[in-house]
């Protein structure tokens, strides 16, 4: 059961610069041991060192990002717009520092494909709200993702999520000063749709909700068990498109559906990845992630005035996009890395 917010603030965050402090003290130890251990794995298991490198940058950014937080809350002194601005900052230099750390010490490459805008389009990217939907699959996508709104596309991301991420106080305290929703993981699909519908209905045109139709990362059983549901709902059309598709849960339409209906000016994105979405557990991570780390990522983009608003007619809408992702998987996990990186923008 999740501790309440005043236990979190006293306890858990403050443990967190608690222990910053203490792994920077003896962070020589840490890279001794680790690097004693690593000699007895071949070269490329070790891997320890990285993540020691990693652990102590996060736990450093997370240090300063509560810190900031508490010069915020005690400064107070502004309007609800500027307080939030300053909180997207923050998550902006947050994310971006996440992302430079893991560039350097897990040598991480994201290509991002999109199709070039016409100028209609180029004038249109903050003239509207966007619903974005996306795969969710291997470690660290939903930061990339929410990277890359805040600083390329200069959006103000909204999301859904399990209450018990809130164990993580930089996320917990951030978070909950800005428009999202953290959902306790026994209130059911109901009151995600709720929280979803709540959020689209008061987006703005530099708002988007992120959304994850899958409901979580793709295995094979859960795979086999979400076709099964459909087929004992019986949604046989849906339970074999998703049969269909390889390496995709086949999506919940609810939340797309409930965001598109409450804000029906809404561009919406569809995002592909692929590249770390066999690393599903700690674990995996720890025993698989390649010396350099390498992601591949597509976005579409649907005007509003092209979305369907037939309920039916968007859920077959919503498989045939997760059908193009399927397909799209495939062809770049049929790609030689050179292919991939002479078709990635600025590859040739």
């Amino acid at each position: 059961m999740l501790p309440p917010r005043i236990v979190r603030r006293i306890v858990l965050a403050p443990l967190v610069i608690v222990v910053t402090v203490f792994m920077l003290v003896t962070l020589p130890l840490w890279l001794a041991v680790t690097f004693g251990a690593s000699l007895r794995l071949p070269p490329p298991q070790r891997r320890g060192l990285r993540f020691v490198w990693f652990g102590v940058a996060w736990l450093t950014l997370e240090s300063a990002v509560l810190i900031t937080c508490l010069g915020l809350w005690l400064s107070g002194a502004f309007g609800r717009a500027r307080h939030q601005e300053r909180h997207y900052a923050l998550i902006r230099w947050f994310l971006s520092k996440v992302y430079a750390a893991a560039v350097r010490i897990f040598r991480l490459t994201l290509d991002v494909e999109e199709p070039p805008p016409t100028a209609q389009e180029q004038a249109a990217r903050l003239s509207r709200p966007i619903v974005v939907l996306s795969r969710h699959a291997g470690p660290g996508d939903s930061f990339l993702l929410i990277y890359h709104l805040l600083s390329l596309y200069e959006r103000r991301p909204r999301i859904v999520m399990k209450a018990a991420l809130q164990y993580d106080p930089s996320l917990d305290v951030v978070i909950n000063r800005l428009p999202n929703a953290f959902v306790p993981r026994r209130s059911g699909r109901r009151r995600v749709i709720e929280e979803i519908r709540r959020l689209a209905a008061t987006m703005d045109d530099r708002d988007a909700l992120v959304i994850f139709p899958e409901g979580g990362n793709f295995t094979p059983r859960r795979r086999r068990l979400a076709i099964r549901r459909l087929e004992e709902k019986g949604l046989a059309e849906e339970a074999e498109r998703a049969r269909g598709m390889d390496h995709l849960l086949p999506p919940r339409p609810g939340g797309a559906v409930a965001a598109i209906s409450a804000c029906p000016r809404a561009d919406v994105v569809f995002v592909a990845h692929t590249g770390l979405d066999d690393l599903i557990t700690i674990g995996d991570v720890w025993r698989r992630l390649p010396y350099a780390a390498r992601i591949t990522a597509k976005w579409w983009r649907v005007p509003a005035s092209e979305v369907p608003r037939d309920r039916e007619e968007q859920v077959r809408w919503l498989y045939s996009h997760w059908e193009e992702i399927d397909a799209w998987i495939t062809a770049q996990r049929g790609r030689s890395p050179r292919d991939q990186a002479e078709g990635a923008p600025g590859g040739r």
